[in-house]
């Protein structure tokens, strides 16, 4: 077995990337389970509503539901070409009593399509978690640098200065938007419930004789078993393909959020002011013995990319179903939903590690990238203080416009450190001195409302959810991730 194991291709989500709860929420054996949890809920609420079946025959399904006998399936699929037929037959070999009443009114579509929104809306819920999990190591992050200065980017060239916080906040703020969409994703999710072989309902009416109102609560009884609230309104066979594909955008802006932030610390990585936890024997490269990769970020942006263009899939899926539907759904379905899980499970599980593990913040090379850019950005503070203090405003506009054309020309053509503050201490004529320069150069004076913006947000938005989750360093632990 071992030796076939390696003969065989394996996706890297099962051997490398995804979390077992992931891998398992999307397993045969949970597939199988919920389809025959599905056939119980059905029969029981016929037998409530007056359908000729006997407790014994609902024990006997309850007590097979997870016994799953795989090689009498197997076998069945091979001769019938069918899988819901197949399951059928290998769930009616164990329940001889039940076996006449199995998926009675129904079609396939009562168990494939209502399992898949039962087992997406499982997955959805631990991305949840683990969305809860991050925000909440984010948040943390943003509190503890909210104060501490840096070079913030325009057009990826140096532009004013925020914080590290602030920064890490706008991270923060994307997965929290992300979040907002996941929570009404998820509370608005709908079965498909049993509408039959092309939604009309026709068969359970047959069954009902006529019956249109115990119809009706055959779906809703059906609904509450499944711990559902609401199925949807109308449908062809399936439930409408849209709502795959609602559910892989929330999951793509997922990727998108945290494509953007692997980006952010990749490039914060060269400049050397952040960087990824680096375990103590972990290899950067095997020709160059110093180097120190942002390869769990680039493996974020990898698994993004994935993610996002999966999203063309449910799209072309949703708009090429005809009438009350057709089965090139089927195949592409089967490997588009839950990969795109797993890409999204597995960019969360690297996240968590990046941030529960600690963001490396080097505060000398930021305060250093800082100082070297501080004094263009100061020159209309100082051109303001040089006025007061009785200098030409023009005169002085057009000398710091050299100054600063000529000290940008060395430091980049000549290899020059940035000597604008001398410079501009030995022209008398713009009446400063250095106790005055210094206190224009402090870098807190550039960040703005930063600090309180970082604050304000975690007070306002953030920590209410964390309140409401009950998402604190103690319980952390019972979501069982490793963070």
């Amino acid at each position: 077995m071992e030796k076939l194991k390696h003969n065989i291709y394996e996706s890297p989500f099962c051997s490398r990337y995804s979390s077992k709860e992931m891998l398992y929420i999307f397993s045969e054996e949970k597939k199988f389970i919920t389809w025959r949890k599905l056939w119980v809920a059905l029969a029981k609420s016929q037998k409530e509503l007056g359908l000729p079946i006997t407790s014994l025959q609902i024990k006997e399904l309850e007590d097979n539901v997870n016994i799953i006998n795989y090689e009498i399936a197997k076998k069945r699929e091979k001769i019938v070409k069918h899988d819901v037929m197949a399951q059928i037959y290998a769930y009616s070999q164990q329940c001889k009593n039940a076996a006449k009443i199995i998926h009675l009114g129904a079609t396939s579509c009562y168990v494939t399509d209502n399992a898949s929104i039962i087992i997406m809306k499982e997955a959805l819920n631990l991305v949840k978690r683990k969305l809860l999990i991050l925000m909440k190591l984010f948040s943390e992050f943003c509190l503890k640098f909210k104060d501490l200065p840096c070079l913030s980017y325009t057009h990826l060239q140096p532009a004013q200065l925020t914080t590290v916080g602030k920064r890490a906040a706008l991270w923060l703020q994307d997965f929290y938007s992300d979040f907002e969409d996941l929570n009404q994703l998820i509370e608005n999710l709908k079965l498909l419930g049993s509408k039959g072989a092309t939604g009309t309902q026709a068969s359970f009416l047959k069954l009902f004789k006529n019956d249109a109102e115990k119809v009706k609560l055959l779906e809703e009884k059906i609904c509450g078993l499944m711990g559902f609230s609401k199925t949807v309104y109308l449908s062809g066979q399936t439930y409408s393909r849209k709502l795959d594909f609602k559910i892989c955008s929330v999951l793509c802006g997922i990727a998108q959020s945290a494509m953007k932030f692997s980006y952010d610390l990749r490039i914060l990585q060269s400049f050397k002011e952040l960087e990824e936890p680096f375990e103590e024997k972990q290899v950067g490269s095997s020709a160059m013995p110093y180097k120190k990769n942002p390869m769990k970020s680039e493996r974020i942006t990898a698994l993004s990319r994935y993610v996002i263009t999966n999203i063309l899939n449910p799209a072309f899926t949703a708009a090429t179903q005809c009438f009350e539907r057709t089965l090139d759904d089927s195949a592409n379905r089967r490997i588009v939903i839950p990969e795109t899980f797993l890409g999204v499970d597995s960019i969360l599980n690297i996240l968590i590690n990046i941030v529960g593990n600690g963001i490396v913040v080097n505060e000398k090379i930021i305060e250093k990238r800082v100082l070297k850019e501080l004094p263009f950005m100061a020159t209309e503070n100082i051109m303001m203080t040089a006025t007061r203090n009785g200098a030409d405003r023009q005169k002085i506009h057009e000398k710091l416009r050299n100054y600063c054309i000529k000290t940008s020309f060395n430091v980049k053509q000549n290899g020059e450190d940035n000597n604008l503050v001398e410079t501009l201490l030995k022209d008398e004529e713009l009446k400063l001195n250095e106790e005055e320069l210094k206190a224009i150069l402090k870098p807190k004076n550039f960040i703005g409302l930063s600090s309180k913006q970082v604050e304000d947000f975690l007070k306002e938005v953030i920590n209410p959810i964390l309140k409401k989750y009950e998402l604190n360093n103690e319980n952390l632990k019972k979501f069982e991730l490793l963070v």
